[in-house]
């Protein structure tokens, strides 16, 4: 299982930004997809998930300003971002849960400058 997060750049805030996550393998089963950042002097944490049943969770810090979707046919898994502040600044990780493990992608960075 190979994941590749893209759309990580540098934006001002209040602007937007979308990251792609695209997975080698189908999506449709997996148990949870979701993305994660690490911001500077954090560890990573969770940003947004989604359930094989289309459950949608998000940090309290980004309700409202964050939107996830998953698009089977695609294999990928898309993270809208808007109303960006600096504290969101970050590398941010898609995930995957099922096939038996936790897949990681590589990270994409992302810069809101003020």
């Amino acid at each position: 299982v190979q994941l590749q997060a893209s759309g990580g750049g540098l934006v001002q805030a209040g602007g937007s930004l979308k990251l792609s996550c695209a997975a080698s393998v189908s999506i449709f089963n997996v148990n949870v997809m979701g993305w994660y950042r690490r911001t500077p002097g954090k560890q990573r944490e969770l940003v947004a998930t989604v359930t094989r049943a289309g459950a949608l969770n998000y940090a309290d810090s980004v309700k409202g300003r964050f939107t996830i979707s998953k698009y089977n046919d695609k294999r990928t898994v898309d993270l809208q971002m808007n109303s960006l502040t600096p504290e969101d600044t970050g590398v941010y990780y898609c995930s995957l849960e099922g096939y038996g493990s936790a897949y990681w992608g590589q990270g994409t960075l992302v810069t809101v400058s003020s």
